[in-house]
């Protein structure tokens, strides 16, 4: 098994945050989880404390787990600004052998409807009694890397983790577990819902890339598009996310629809084509934005298919003074740098569902800028006869 993508691990990574906050403790800040597909193992690139790793299990693919340090992509001092934080780097190297040494470590971990789910647990995981905190990968490869094994499990059942809406939970967990008796709470799976909860979206405005991402976002903007105005779009549409939106009907919350049809469905009800619009959709949407913003260009995001022909033929008509308005890519596939320049764009367009358009729609909202979603409005399906 594989953990999700990067954006549900940044779902769960706010979760974190929030419920660090809530109980008091310092948050650890594990290494963000990458995969190679094809390949087996993990490698490394490169409290009163709480350690979490924040990913969402999924199954069926074996790969090369590949571990990123948090502060590759982020920065850390804007998270201090709102609570205490700490690289797991850091933490194993300096505190850990005070506060947390072998002999001493327990794992806690939440019953998850995923195989392989990990050890400070709401109840046993397999036959032994145990959290088996380490069984299975993405879990084992993780602790490996820092030498991690645990000397026991703690199963927090009925406590959880939504310290907003339950005025006493947070107090529940410090009386069950007090900081002198539980020093770390060792979360191998995050201490948070997916898709994020809507108390902790304001919490993306602490997540600022780092100088490395910044930088290299602007130079990618710089070379590649036309000073001026540029719209930035998203499109998911690989063979799996094809497979998952075949059941957005039975699940009108899927993924991060919320981010758009609200937590209780009020703004309306998932489709398929607010999952997976159509090509006629997004090209007649584009149109309308590129001519609403006197976009110069457009910059493309996608885990499949970018279509730069299919676009660039339908805006071939469309000039700003002497420039034709063109759609371009990175030169490479690289996640966070389009996080970083969709995040700059005049507009942004992208799929409602997605926890990769929920990053850029989060960090956006941070910054006052505006952002919209294929087919959504539902009235947005509805095509101009003199769009093309």
């Amino acid at each position: 098994m594989c953990p999700g993508r990067f954006g549900n691990q940044a779902d769960h990574f706010l979760g974190a945050l929030g419920f660090a906050k809530g109980l008091d403790r310092t948050l650890v800040l594990p290494p963000w989880v990458e995969y190679k597909f094809g390949l087996p193992r993990s490698v490394t690139t490169s409290s009163i404390y709480l350690c979490s790793c924040y990913f969402l299990p999924t199954v069926n693919c074996v790969s090369l787990q590949i571990q990123v340090p948090f502060n590759t992509y982020f920065k850390v001092e804007p998270l201090l600004k709102y609570h205490r934080v700490m690289l797991m780097e850091k933490f194993m190297s300096e505190v850990a052998p005070k506060v947390w040494p072998e002999g001493q470590r327990k794992g806690f971990v939440l019953k998850s409807l995923y195989v392989g789910c990990p050890a400070f647990c709401y109840m046993s995981r397999g036959d032994n009694g145990e959290c088996n905190a380490k069984e299975g990968n993405p879990f084992g490869p993780f602790w490996d890397t820092f030498n991690v094994s645990f000397d026991g499990s703690e199963f927090y059942g009925p406590l959880h983790y939504d310290i907003y809406h339950h005025k006493r939970m947070a107090d529940d967990w410090s009386r069950r577990f007090p900081p002198k008796k539980f020093p770390v709470l060792a979360f191998t799976g995050a201490p948070a819902s997916f898709p994020v909860q809507s108390d902790n979206l304001e919490l993306q405005q602490y997540l600022e890339w780092s100088e490395d991402v910044r930088m290299k976002a602007m130079e990618v903007i710089h070379e590649l598009l036309p000073s001026g105005p540029f719209v930035g779009i998203h499109l998911r549409n690989g063979r799996d996310w094809e497979k998952a939106c075949q059941h957005v009907e039975q699940s009108p919350l899927l993924f991060s629809a919320p981010q758009c049809l609200g937590y209780n469905g009020e703004h309306g009800t998932a489709t398929p084509e607010l999952c997976m619009p159509p090509a006629k959709q997004i090209l007649a949407q584009l149109r309308r934005a590129v001519k609403a913003t006197r976009a110069r260009g457009v910059y493309v995001a996608s885990d499949n298919n970018h279509m730069i022909p299919e676009i660039n033929k339908a805006l071939k008509d469309l000039k700003v003074g002497w420039i034709q308005v063109e759609a371009v890519k990175a030169p490479e596939d690289d996640p966070h740098l389009d996080l970083a320049i969709l995040g700059q764009s005049n507009l942004f367009i992208g799929n409602c569902i997605s926890s990769f358009t929920a990053f850029v729609k989060r960090d956006r909202d941070s910054n006052g800028l505006p952002s919209n979603f294929w087919a959504f409005p539902h009235s947005q399906t509805i095509l101009q006869h003199d769009e093309f």
